[in-house]
């Protein structure tokens, strides 16, 4: 299996999207062997996040076994969080938020105790890597996956540091400024068990992130590890369980 952890769904106003559909990210998941991919709404991330919740559950449904939902939680909404049979956790986007990850508005969502990918900004007033470990530390059991690990490549080397000693915490790699030799750098600071494949499509092109991974210099385990293995391990999705199709969802 090849799983994307970070990918979105719709349009956003400042950005270029050629293509917000599912259909469109499934075609191209489908032309270079993607399996599935973790998708919030944009809507959700921005102005409604109970009804882009609902648009990303409902293209899960559209298409079985391609989208995982991240359900986002909007601190001064405090969205439901309906959970269900296509979620695979929670997203908290705190620099559109406004609000730091470790403001306790947010504790709602690590109350699910489901996995949770933030956005995470080096040298944000909401996001710094800094404050995923304060995170991690009071949510030990929780998975929680760095987006971005950290943004900029400046910032890259000090959010593996920050949050090595953490082990629920897992570098998200999405980003335009994340290279292949990059990749096997965090790999080799944190141990590529603790390093997850995301695109961040359809804000950037799925094919380009997938080949920043599949020609990083890293060996072939640890390849397999970062494009799935450690993701499915988190979310429990095998492909030789009775419980999961043909996508790697559970049915």
């Amino acid at each position: 299996m090849i799983l994307d952890a970070h990918g979105h769904l719709g349009r956003w106003p400042d950005f270029l999207i050629p293509d917000p559909s599912p259909e469109g990210l499934v075609a191209t998941m489908d032309r270079i062997g993607v399996t599935a991919m973790g998708v919030s709404d944009l809507l959700a991330v921005g102005p409604d996040a109970a009804e882009g919740n609902r648009r990303a559950a409902e293209a899960a449904r559209r298409f079985p076994g391609r989208f995982g939902v991240w359900q986002v939680y909007n601190p001064h909404h405090r969205t439901p969080l309906t959970g269900g049979p296509h979620v695979w956790g929670v997203k908290l986007h705190p620099d559109v938020h406004e609000c730091r990850l470790d403001d306790p508005l947010y504790e709602p969502a690590f109350a699910t105790g489901l996995p949770v990918l933030a956005h995470g900004q080096t040298d944000s007033p909401w996001s710094d890597p800094s404050q995923f470990a304060v995170v991690a530390a009071r949510h030990p059991t929780i998975p929680l996956l760095l987006g971005h690990a950290g943004l900029w490549p400046y910032g890259f080397a000090r959010a593996a540091t920050l949050v090595a000693d953490h082990p629920n915490v897992l570098l998200e790699i999405c980003g335009s400024k994340m290279t292949g030799r990059w990749i096997a750098r965090l790999a080799a600071m944190v141990g590529a068990e603790r390093v997850l494949f995301g695109s961040d499509a359809c804000f950037l092109d799925l094919r380009v992130g997938l080949g920043r991974v599949t020609l990083a210099p890293l060996t072939e385990p640890e390849r397999a590890l970062i494009l799935g293995g450690n993701l499915a391990g988190i979310l429990g999705l095998h492909p030789d369980h009775p419980d999961f199709d043909h996508g790697g969802q559970r049915s």
